[in-house]
């Protein structure tokens, strides 16, 4: 019996250490796979960083003490990598000018801006062009070299061969992995977006767009270290570099094509604070975005408190019917049921005009739009209140109220001083939950109305959120501003912060209070 004790703890022990054998050498392969583009990009950091995580892995796992490091470090590292390493980098962004012209770095920029000025020459490369976005929204020429028939992704950066592309019977780029092309009408309704576009390829070549087709030449262009500045010998223009701004200027202050990524201090959050154009939009936002959060909350609690009152009988029959009926809308996806609602709301064919004989433009008026999202918001969110009110209500202390009723107090007065209190002390939590994921319900308002209606020349709609215009600001446009989306992601954090640290240090005063 103790022998074959032995040999089955034995055997047990054996396979554990094959496992971690196992597990380790993944993480070991891993390391090495992610840190050979680290040393490529000269990220050093990055590498030190990756090292020390493998090690302190290693370190942990290596030997049979520090238990609990075991069961700690991987929920640690996930918390790292996909909470707390976000929300830096989103600050960090926040604090530059990272967008659409200054993505790059400064010798990237100074490459490019030379590139723009390509002339062909006799005998350069020649190239088939599809146009296309990269998965991070940046425009791209999907090239075919007419000479052999490779296909390559030409950006500001430079070119990169693609492998698995897709070609039409002339050679065309058609689809590549990682690319959205663009569709002829496409190319016909952005075609100012590809005036100046050029791909370097060496110090003073590049390859220029000419039409559907490229060719590769030399520059007239030129970049002197000592002014730091670059002249083109054909026109005389002369740019110099603000490098506070990130970048070059001409002498009547017109800007290159392509600048850099530079830090600009708090400037994004100042110009929130102080540039008009940009203020008013924002505290109108603001200020709705409140109302739609707080509306949020305040009609589905009530709705669904009253619900959960009503069924929350014993001796009600069929009351797991009625239950079932009641969480339907929370069972059901809530991203196809905003496009059903956004459908059901069409002045000309909607079954909420039809059914209530209305003519109502729900799109085109601000408050008529704003209303629609909320009655919409109000159906999908008031099923999740009714479950935890119906929960709650039924871990209420009984004594209380049989007291209540034993001293006289009627059913509204009841609810009123005792019923609601108590409730309020056990549900403000999920309420203050409800009311930050309503803050930034970015599903409502894009799937609903697309922030719309939008004015004449406003680049923000009438039932946008922080959230959505932060969204219109980095991808939405024609012109994306990371650093200034980065920004207004940070203020909604702090408002979110502030308004949830009050609501529950009120909370803790009701705990005092009935306690």
């Amino acid at each position: 019996m103790l022998d074959q004790r032995s040999r089955t703890a034995g055997s047990t022990t054996a396979a554990g250490l094959i496992i971690k054998i196992a597990v380790l050498a993944v993480v070991a392969a891993l390391a090495v796979w992610a840190a050979l583009p680290l040393v490529r990009a000269e990220a050093w950091w990055g590498l030190a960083l990756e090292a020390a995580v493998a090690a302190v892995l290693f370190y942990v796992y290596l030997q049979r003490r520090a238990i609990q490091l075991k069961y700690l470090i991987p929920g640690t590292l996930l918390l790292l990598a996909f909470q707390i390493l976000p929300v830096a980098l989103t600050i960090g962004t926040s604090f530059s000018n990272y967008g659409d012209g200054h993505r790059v770095h400064k010798d990237q920029a100074i490459e490019a801006i030379i590139a723009t000025g390509v002339q062909q020459t006799p005998g350069g490369a020649t190239y088939l062009v599809a146009v296309g976005e990269s998965s991070t929204g940046e425009l791209t020429l999907l090239l075919t070299d007419n000479a052999d028939g490779s296909t390559w992704a030409g950006t500001e950066e430079g070119l990169t061969e693609l492998d698995d592309a897709t070609v039409d019977a002339t050679g065309r780029v058609t689809a590549a992995p990682g690319y959205q092309v663009w569709t002829l009408a496409e190319l016909g309704e952005r075609q100012a977006e590809l005036a100046d576009i050029a791909v370097p390829t060496g110090p003073e070549t590049g390859i220029r767009l000419q039409g559907l087709s490229a060719f590769e030449g030399a520059s007239t262009r030129s970049y002197d270290a000592a002014c730091d500045c670059i002249t083109d010998a054909e026109t005389g223009t002369v740019w110099h570099a603000d490098n506070e701004t990130g970048t070059f200027l001409s002498e009547d202050g017109e800007a290159a094509l392509v600048g850099w990524r530079v830090d600009i201090g708090a400037d994004n959050y100042l110009d929130v604070l102080t540039d008009p154009d940009i203020r008013g939009p924002f505290l109108g936002v603001f200020t709705w975005n409140i109302m739609f959060a707080a509306g949020s909350v305040l009609f589905t609690f009530a709705i669904g408190l009253g619900t959960a009152m009503a069924l929350n009988k014993p001796n009600m029959r069929g009351t797991k019917c009625y239950r079932t009926l009641m969480i339907l809308p929370y069972a059901m996806p809530s991203f196809a049921m905003l496009l059903v609602w956004a459908q059901m709301f069409n002045r000309d064919f909607g079954l909420v005009n039809e059914l209530f004989n209305l003519n109502v433009n729900w799109y085109g008026g601000t408050w008529s739009a704003r209303a629609m999202v909320l009655i919409a918001n109000t159906w999908l969110g008031w099923p999740y209140m009714f479950l935890i009110c119906l929960g709650a209500l039924q871990a209420l202390p009984s004594d209380s109220l049989e007291a209540a009723k034993i001293d006289g107090a009627t059913g509204v007065t009841a609810f009123r001083k005792i019923t609601l209190p108590l409730l309020l002390i056990a549900l403000t939590p999920l309420l203050i939950s409800s009311f930050a994921f309503n803050f930034n319900n970015f599903n409502a308002i894009e799937l609903l109305s697309g922030g719309h209606p939008f004015m004449a020349g406003d680049t923000v709609g009438g039932t946008d959120l922080l959230i959505t215009y932060a969204f219109r600001q980095a991808f939405g446009s024609s012109s994306a501003d990371y650093g200034f989306a980065s920004a207004i992601s940070v203020f909604i954090f702090l408002i979110v912060a502030t308004i949830s640290a009050v609501m529950f240090r009120f909370t803790r005063n009701q705990e005092d209070v009935y306690s």
